[in-house]
């Protein structure tokens, strides 16, 4: 498949390009700076996701978009992933693309029962509180559009080596998500460019 990566500059965009390219397909990155961005065998795209016309050069001619965009400022209220996930469904409608994956996070919508005391009692109303404003906004706009879409909401996320293990927890169970790598997040979402498995659905994945 024609791939684009969004956020492909970041620790968890960089997990997803190296597994999308490993599993055979062909990868466009959208970032900032092309000219900071190194990885071989990519098509670069430079450019603002809040800038409508230049998300719009990247979506063209893709099959599907992964979008690993995440602000680096958690405990400040913003509206960076909201609309950057609006501009992202405006050209995705507009090019006919219908498949996108979107990293979001545990504690967003219903899988609040599956964060851990932790997570729910301190850090969401903490260090997080800005964070799941956006992640809200986002997920509307995403869950409000006709296309293939799936919301992936990981806990916390670590650097550790692949294990091959990324759970899908249900809701309704409770059961607590804590964490799971980067590359186990990248392998699991990669693997649902071409499953219709969990299309219009959002999960919680983990690995512990």
């Amino acid at each position: 498949m024609k791939v684009l990566v969004i956020g492909a500059a970041g620790r968890s965009g960089e997990a997803l390009v190296d597994e999308a390219l490993a599993s055979g397909h062909t990868v466009t990155v959208f970032v900032r700076n092309a000219a900071q961005y190194k990885k071989a065998n990519v098509r670069v795209v430079a450019g603002d996701v809040l800038d409508a016309a230049a998300v719009d050069v990247a979506v063209a001619g893709q099959d599907a978009v992964i979008d690993a965009l995440g602000g680096k400022t958690p405990w400040k209220v913003t509206t960076m992933e909201t609309r950057a996930a609006h501009n992202i469904v405006d050209a995705m409608r507009r090019n006919g693309v219908r498949r996108l994956l979107k990293i979001s996070v545990v504690g967003a919508g219903e899988s609040v029962k599956n964060a851990g005391f932790f997570n729910e009692h301190l850090l969401m109303k903490t260090f997080l509180r800005g964070l799941l404003v956006d992640k809200a906004g986002m997920e509307a706009e995403i869950e409000g559009s006709n296309l293939d879409w799936t919301l992936v909401r990981p806990p916390m996320l670590t650097d550790v080596e692949k294990t091959g293990i990324a759970r899908v927890l249900s809701t309704e169970s409770g059961e607590k998500a804590y964490k799971i790598g980067r590359a186990d997040l990248a392998a699991f979402m990669v693997q649902q460019l071409e499953s219709s498995r969990y299309v219009r659905q959002a999960v919680t994945v983990t690995t512990t």
